[in-house]
């Protein structure tokens, strides 16, 4: 109920919530004093005139260490009040987060030393002189005063400010968490679990005892009593409670550091990591919940690794990140078919294992190829495969690396098969719709127009003009590297077209290793950015 009050209040007040937080965190204070007061009051008798009056002075110092704290906060503070106030919520986010996460630490551990100090003694010597206490008993009063009433208060209080502003500060750090950057760390700020817990555990033990023992005592007027009472409850709580304390630290800590080692190892890859599930309460529910997460997330790289294997990778990514159906839109991009010359005959006088498995050799050399420049099979057409470049992932300089990965395969077949296995390769640029063609839950990525349609005549004509690669005119206009030599096949009519077409073809001999390394830019090239 207090983090959903804090969140609604920081919602409404926006900049102006960090004074709220100021205003908590003065009355909080108010509020702790006045019970140390109380405390004392257990053991020692006041009049009512004298309890207001040291009410009133404990109010005072409060109020002094207080404007001394806030005032250093306030330099410290800077970095999260300036995001609050600012616009653009990205810049400056990781700093305002460890200034949030930090401050309660940095106010209680670092901020208040100096205060306390004030408080501590110049509020025992006060005591120490008014008419409360026998003159006879002050180093006794003075030293229940420090080590008793005010010790445990200032510990208690410190500890409350700590908690109470890690409440008070969340939704200002949930807010923040939101425009994080990637791989951010917020390792190192803040106080850690551990200490919480036993920095915690003891002290409401000790105000526990205190209060209990002033509450049962028959006569109020032994002040040197309370620093017996503080002496006796910390020894209680840090010899017959710590091995409770531990344990308790123990059971919550334990599950926690199991989570964090199996975190550890998902982060650097090992998605079979498992956190122990070994209690039934609300950490054995969380490591149900990572697990069950981790069972997820395997199960999603595995449908990755079996839909890369029938799509592109690139493709792949898309459908998991956008969905299934994938919206076309027109790009401009290159287009590669390759595909096996009289591979009917082959098929005739082969089994249907030695075909698919001719036909698997064939693409495991052409499939590589294409990746290698930046493309990606788009689809098998039984003894072809249509290879793209430019979609779904836009390429500057799409048309110099179809080319490039047209001349190498046609080079690395030669290679392999030599005179056993002839095949054409047709190149076309221009613009096409890209996205998901289908119907009746049977969907594929795919790139449609008349480019492509071109390019399967372009590659049909290798078998009439002799070459095993041949271009458009609209790709040679597209190339910004002259690495590759082409000569001119004149103007061919093409099938489904009403004027013929200009053909290009490289010249595959006058390509040497060297020299076409250098003229075809591998994967990790410059990609262009889509619009």
């Amino acid at each position: 109920m207090l983090v959903r009050a804090a969140g609604w209040l920081y919602r409404k007040l926006g900049p102006r919530y960090l004074v709220a937080y100021l205003g908590w965190e003065l009355v909080s204070a108010l509020l702790i004093a006045l019970g140390t007061v109380g405390i004392f009051s257990l053991y020692q008798r006041m009049s009512d005139s004298q309890l207001h009056a040291v009410v009133l002075f404990s109010w005072g110092a409060v109020l002094l260490a207080l404007a001394a704290g806030f005032k250093k906060v306030r330099r410290s503070s800077r970095p999260l009040r300036e995001w609050i106030a600012a616009e653009d919520k990205e810049k400056g986010a990781a700093e305002a987060w460890r200034t949030a996460v930090g401050l309660p630490l940095e106010f209680v551990s670092r901020q208040w030393w100096q205060p306390i100090a004030f408080i501590i003694v110049i509020g025992a010597k006060t005591l120490s002189n008014s008419a409360l206490v026998d003159p006879k008993t002050i180093f006794v009063t003075f030293a229940g005063k420090i080590f008793g009433g005010t010790g445990v208060a200032v510990v208690y209080s410190a500890i409350l400010h700590f908690f109470g502003s890690e409440l008070a500060l969340r939704p200002v750090v949930e807010h923040i968490s939101e425009s994080l950057p990637p791989g951010f760390s917020g390792d190192g700020v803040g106080a850690p679990l551990r200490w919480k817990l036993l920095g915690a555990l003891p002290l409401i033990n000790v105000v526990t005892g205190v209060i209990v023992s002033g509450l049962s005592a028959n006569d109020r007027g032994q002040i040197s009593q309370l620093g017996l009472d503080v002496a006796a409850a910390v020894a209680v709580a840090f010899t017959i409670s710590l091995e409770l304390t531990l344990l308790v630290t123990r059971s919550v800590l334990s599950p926690v550091r199991d989570l964090m080692v199996a975190t550890e190892r998902v982060r650097a890859g090992d998605l079979s990591a498992r956190a122990p599930v070994v209690s039934g309460d609300e950490m054995g529910v969380l490591a149900r919940g990572f697990n069950a997460m981790l069972d997820g997330l395997q199960e999603r790289e595995r449908l990755r690794e079996a839909f890369g294997s029938y799509v592109a990778p690139d493709v792949a990514e898309r459908v998991l990140r956008e969905g299934t159906m994938l919206e076309g839109e027109e790009v401009e991009v290159s287009i590669v078919l390759v595909d096996i010359c009289d591979f009917t005959a082959f098929a005739e006088r082969s089994s249907a294992r030695e075909t698919v498995a001719y036909l698997n050799d064939f693409f495991g050399l052409v499939v590589p190829i294409l990746r290698r420049h930046g493309g990606h099979a788009d689809k098998f057409i039984g003894d072809g495969v249509l290879g793209v470049f430019g979609a779904p992932e836009r390429l500057g300089d799409h048309a110099d690396r179809a080319l490039a990965a047209a001349c190498e395969i046609a080079l690395a077949v030669e290679e392999r098969y030599g005179d056993e296995l002839r095949m054409g390769v047709g190149v076309n640029s221009g613009p096409v719709s890209a996205g998901s063609v289908g119907g009746g839950g049977r969907l594929e990525f795919t790139v449609v127009g008349d480019p492509v349609n071109v390019a399967a005549r372009v590659e049909h004509a290798t078998r009439e003009l002799g070459d095993r690669v041949l271009l458009t005119e609209a790709t040679r206009c597209l190339l910004s590297r002259d690495g590759i030599p082409l000569e001119p096949r004149g103007a061919i009519p093409l099938k489904g077209k009403s004027e013929p077409i200009p053909i290009w073809a490289p010249d595959l001999g006058a390509i040497d290793e060297a020299r076409f390394e250098a003229a075809v830019p591998g994967v990790e090239a410059e990609r262009l950015a889509s619009p």
